[in-house]
């Protein structure tokens, strides 16, 4: 019967063991999207906490006759069939339009004009961009109690310079009469947020190539021509997302209004969130409140997702 023998390792014992030490060992590593997910985790949880929760928690409510003390009373869809058959609430419905179509027909165009004159860098353009851009900075607050002064009938900047220039036929109590309550309004968020805007637009130009404009011009091509075949093909990502934030912001405009009219006179200028604001905190009818509250949410939704879809299928075109 034959005996076996072990081989020693040539090199020894010793040897043997710190060479298979010397192997490389496999780290543990994390995976990417869970680092990603630990960076993003708290900014995930406070969106989660005071924006998803809450718009949940406006759905429960608007189901409900619920005055805000105690649990209420679980009424179904009834708070929604009364705010669609409400005369009142569409009323401010078609006011948050009006706002919308203003806001960016006039916000827009006008933060595109001042955001090229300004990166012409004329002399004191630095000066007029602040001067410009002033307004954004001003509590909202502040504006509405600075424009009722203005707008007062009897000792108002307006009329007053309207009666310095002979036109007292047009003064008249600009915040006090229907015709003109929602104009006034609408001029006095315009000035706010124009300033935003161009910003924005200038931001974007800052990212158009020099060199696009000096072969535009050695073509022979006016500065007109430079806008309509350069400026405006190359700002199209940036307009169309200032028109999202117009859009969006105007559906839910509040605070301006209810500083300057509360919605008056007759709600002449009351908006889909000033009418849940009225509802809510002044009727105590917090489900009623919750159900416009989420018609409001599926309007700017609705809105906001079109105008992307829209834009995009012309791109593709």
């Amino acid at each position: 019967m034959a005996r076996s023998t072990a081989v020693p390792h040539p090199l020894g014992s010793e040897t043997a063991s710190s060479s298979a030490m010397s192997q490389p060992s496999r780290e543990f590593r994390f995976p990417q999207w869970l680092i990603a997910l630990l960076f993003i985790a708290p900014a995930l949880a406070v969106y989660l906490l005071y924006v998803v929760y809450p718009i949940f928690q406006s759905f429960l409510y608007s189901l409900r006759d619920w005055s805000g003390i105690g649990e209420g009373t679980f009424i179904g869809l009834d708070n929604y069939r009364e705010a669609l058959t409400d005369g009142t609430f569409w009323g401010a419905f078609r006011n948050n339009v009006i706002l919308v179509i203003a806001s960016i027909l006039i916000q827009l165009p006008v933060a595109l004009l001042l955001a090229v004159l300004l990166s012409s860098r004329f002399r004191g353009w630095r000066f007029f961009r602040t001067i410009y851009f002033l307004p954004l900075l001003l509590s909202t607050v502040a504006i509405g109690l600075v424009w009722i002064n203005v707008f007062d009938p009897v000792f108002g900047l307006l009329n007053g310079v309207l009666d310095v220039l002979g036109l007292e036929s047009l003064q008249r109590s600009w915040l006090g009469n229907e015709a003109t309550a929602l104009p006034a309004i609408i001029a006095v968020v315009c000035w706010q947020y124009i300033p935003f805007y161009m910003i924005l637009f200038i931001a974007g130009l800052t990212t158009i190539p020099e060199e696009y404009y000096e072969a535009a011009k050695l073509d022979g091509a006016s500065g007109w021509d430079a806008f309509w075949g350069i400026t405006l093909p190359l700002m199209r990502g940036i307009i169309r997302t200032g028109a999202i934030l117009s859009l969006i912001g105007s559906l839910k405009f509040f605070d301006l209004v209810w500083v300057m009219t509360r919605g008056g006179p007759n709600r002449s200028t009351d908006l889909m969130a000033t009418y849940m604001y009225e509802r809510a905190f002044a009727s105590f009818r917090m489900g009623y409140g919750s159900a416009i509250a989420m018609l409001l949410f599926v309007f700017a939704f609705i809105a906001a997702g079109s105008t992307i879809l829209i834009d995009q299928r012309r791109a593709n075109r």
